[in-house]
């Protein structure tokens, strides 16, 4: 466990954006796009290891720009400390381009002239904050200039003083000690004397040493294995661990043997190899994970291996690491696929523990309403071009009642949403974004013809929102129509890392019996089609909600809820229903729109309302719904609790 009110490990180092490019098999030169990650190794260990169940934090200098905040949002988000991540506003954030061009060649650009994290020194470096982890990490790039070079020897002899543990990830990178072109990043070995000399000085405080076999030779000063791991041991009683690729690794806390097959080898595991870029931060992650709780060393090696395997499968470093339940899932399965990433279940585990923090509560003012809007217009007069006004007001509403409260949110479209989605992204809160094409049925989607090239455009954080008129007794050719059009939105969705939420609504097809919404849910999950959200209409019946809950939870209880919508409802019928809903802990909130907003958009539409006015009465109405779902939530929880005593 990590100290009291402390940290089980304390990562150094390199911090940068990775631009990953999105084509494969081919030269950097040919790649259009690109995927952007955090990146840089210590930062990659730190967010496995997090990942894993360890407490980490960063130690490092970031720009003080926009890719620098980037950073130390992706960090929280992962769980990561960042006290010790410093804003340099003199510098800029380091970046590196990377691509995947065949199974052993993997292009690799830095750009890291001046940048913010080569400018870490000794007097970033908080005494109480190392002395708060169990073991610091440090890596060879940063023995590479003198500054950080005494950042990083710093930080060892903290650790140390404070009875904590170092350990060196070699991390040997020629071209960032200027001993390779700048456009051989991936070049890994070119032997240095003067870098052998650097890289041992730290040996003497070391406690764990991790590195491949060329690492190896440069930290040994040999091209032979074995001499190399043999000239380490005479200037360190550290464990050595030797990465040997997909022969696993071997490990040595004693005298160093004739072979490596003799020191400690844990399990290995055969994938096809898609990306070897962050495999060995993940070996890192995961080899600490056993080692900082005191698993024995096999076991240590094990998971360190599984990890490797896991990441060498998937795009990006930082972002392919597995996480506890996934690892896990991992080694319990001996009939995995050799090509890993075609392991739909493990994938969407993958995806599912990896999401940022869940809500225990969601309240959605919906304003994603289009050919309402164009009625109302045509009803009023008014010019359709006045709906992104009223649009954006609906935001400011939402702001006055959830002040900063990121459990509250607004679905808004792109096609008259568009301003308002672009001023939700100065605030905390959910946003919802609709897909499909309105009234649609059999579904088809507003935006251009492939899907995942509309997605493409949206930013990371809003939620693909699709409505589904769909009942599971639907004749069989619409049925599997509609269904078609939502395994290829998950699809794209998941490609373009978005999150998904499918609202259901089937009184348009048919009656609606008690388990008509739980029998379309068990028909979509039995196709894979996992969103991440569900929305469905409203109900009063305490058993549809019990039967929808039982299919979203064996189906997937890593799903992060379902919010109600409104259907028009009027405002007391749809708060009566909330009774029913609140007993079911899967449903988080509501996602409404008319039932707030069509008194205040019919007047401002027609003129006999201002803006500050709209605001008021949309902010009340939409307080109310809060009020009442919460009301209804807590009398529910009280129920539960007294038939459990």
């Amino acid at each position: 466990m990590a100290k009291a009110d402390g940290l089980d490990l304390i990562a150094v180092g390199r911090s940068c954006v990775d631009l990953y490019g999105e084509q494969t098999g081919g030269r950097l030169e040919d790649m259009l796009s690109f995927a952007k990650y955090i990146g840089g190794s210590p930062t990659n260990t730190a967010v496995g290891a997090s990942r894993l169940g360890l407490d980490a934090g960063l130690l490092t200098r970031v720009g003080e720009d926009h890719f620098g905040r980037f950073i130390r949002e992706q960090l929280a988000r992962e769980g990561v400390d960042t006290r010790g991540v410093v804003a340099d506003p003199a510098r800029l954030t380091a970046l590196a381009f990377l691509g995947i061009r065949d199974p052993d060649t993997f292009p690799l650009v830095f750009y890291r002239e001046n940048c913010a994290d080569m400018a870490l020194e000794a007097g970033d470096i908080d005494p109480a904050f190392v002395a708060s982890a169990r073991a610091v990490l440090i890596n060879g790039t940063h023995l590479s200039q003198p500054g950080v070079f005494a950042a990083s020897m710093e930080a060892c002899r903290l650790a140390r003083a404070a009875g904590g543990k170092v350990v060196f990830d070699i991390d040997y990178r020629p071209v960032l000690w200027g001993l390779a072109g700048k456009d051989a990043g991936e070049n890994r070995f070119v032997a240095d004397a003067a870098v052998t000399a650097r890289l041992q000085q730290v040996l003497p405080l070391c406690d764990l040493i991790v590195g491949t076999e060329e690492e190896v030779h440069i930290l040994g000063g040999s091209t032979d294995t074995i001499d190399a791991l043999r000239a380490i041991r005479e200037r360190t009683p550290a464990l050595l661990v030797c990465k040997r690729g997909a022969q696993g690794c071997s490990a040595f806390a004693d005298a160093i043997p004739d072979s490596l097959d003799q020191g400690v080898v844990g399990r290995g595991f055969a994938v096809e190899v898609f990306n070897v870029l962050g495999a060995g931060d993940a070996f890192m992650a995961g080899f600490l994970r056993g080692w900082l709780r005191g698993a024995p060393l096999a076991e240590c090696c094990e998971w360190a291996n599984a990890c490797g395997a896991i990441v060498v499968s998937r795009h990006g470093c930082s972002p392919a690491m597995p996480t506890w339940e996934e690892l896990q899932a991992f080694l319990r399965d001996e009939a995995r696929p050799f090509r890993l990433r075609e392991d739909a279940a493990l994938e969407h585990l993958h995806w599912a523990t990896t999401r940022a923090t869940g809500y225990p509560s969601l309240t959605v003012l919906a304003m994603d309403h289009r050919s309402q809007f164009e009625a109302l217009c045509e009803r009023t007069g008014a010019a359709p071009e006045r709906i992104a006004g009223f649009k954006s007001l609906a935001l400011r509403a939402v702001d006055r009642v959830a002040a900063g409260d990121p459990g509250f949110g607004v679905l808004l479209d792109g096609r008259f949403g568009m301003r308002a989605l672009e001023a939700a992204a100065a605030y905390p809160y959910w946003i919802g974004r609709p897909i499909e094409l309105p009234g649609s049925r059999p579904l088809e989607f507003e935006s251009s013809a492939d899907v995942a090239t509309e997605l493409a455009t949206w930013p990371a954080n809003h939620v693909v929102k699709c409505l589904a008129l769909y009942h599971p007794d639907d004749p069989q050719e619409l049925r599997e129509r509609q269904e078609r059009q939502l395994l290829r939105l998950q699809d794209a969705a998941r490609k373009t890392r978005h999150e998904l939420l499918v609202e259901i609504i089937a009184s348009r097809g048919g009656e609606v019996a008690e388990d008509t919404a739980a029998r379309a849910i068990e028909r979509l999950y039995a196709l894979g089609i996992r969103p991440d959200w569900w929305k469905l209409e409203p109900d009063d019946r305490a058993g549809a909600w019990r039967g929808i809950e039982d299919a979203i939870v064996r189906n997937d209880p890593h799903c992060r809820g379902v919010v109600l919508l409104g259907l028009s409802a009027p405002q007391d019928e749809l708060i009566a229903s909330f009774a029913a809903a609140a007993q079911a802990p899967i449903v988080k909130g509501f996602a409404v729109g008319r039932t707030i907003f069509a008194d205040a958009a019919e007047q401002w539409f027609a003129g006999t309302i201002d803006d500050e006015a709209a605001i008021d009465d949309l902010a009340r109405r939409f307080a109310i719904l809060v009020e009442a779902w919460r009301d209804a939530k807590q009398r529910a929880q009280t129920q539960a609790i007294r038939e459990t005593a």
